[in-house]
């Protein structure tokens, strides 16, 4: 069965600064989440819908469920990376997607699952309509 191929991943810029890096010079491990995290924040933003206009709207925010991440190469000060998002799946309320951060090589891929909940009970609920629309075209 022929899939249709997917869309080319939403890619973000970061670059790293000396407070992103320990005392050996390499990116800390917790920072990749920062970056991933910021690359997830533009996405939606260049998607057109940011955070704040999701909670004030339709009373939803996103939620990160699960996260594993793949360390493969340091990534050091100064370097200019770029953070992809992928959507692999979406549900009802659940977002699954892949992101990688990337210099010349891979130096890391992550698997990411965010769940839109509402914004005062934290419970799960549908991604609203024309938020799911948008998505479901970059899917």
């Amino acid at each position: 069965m022929n899939h249709p191929p997917s869309p080319p991943a939403f890619t973000w810029p970061v670059r790293v600064y000396y407070e992103d890096t320990d005392a050996g010079g390499v990116v800390y491990y917790a920072n990749y989440l920062k970056f991933l995290e910021r690359a997830r924040t533009e996405w939606l933003r260049a998607a057109g819908f940011q955070q704040p206009q999701l909670l004030r709207d339709f009373d939803v925010i996103f939620v990160v469920r699960t996260l594993t991440i793949e360390y493969l190469r340091p990534a050091r000060f100064n370097d200019l990376l770029t953070v992809t998002v992928q959507p692999e799946r979406i549900g009802r309320s659940l977002l699954q997607l892949g992101q990688t951060i990337e210099r010349e090589a891979l130096l890391a891929r992550a698997r990411v699952e965010i769940v839109c909940v509402q914004g005062t009970t934290f419970k799960p609920v549908s991604i609203p309509a024309p938020l799911r629309h948008c998505l479901g075209s970059l899917s």
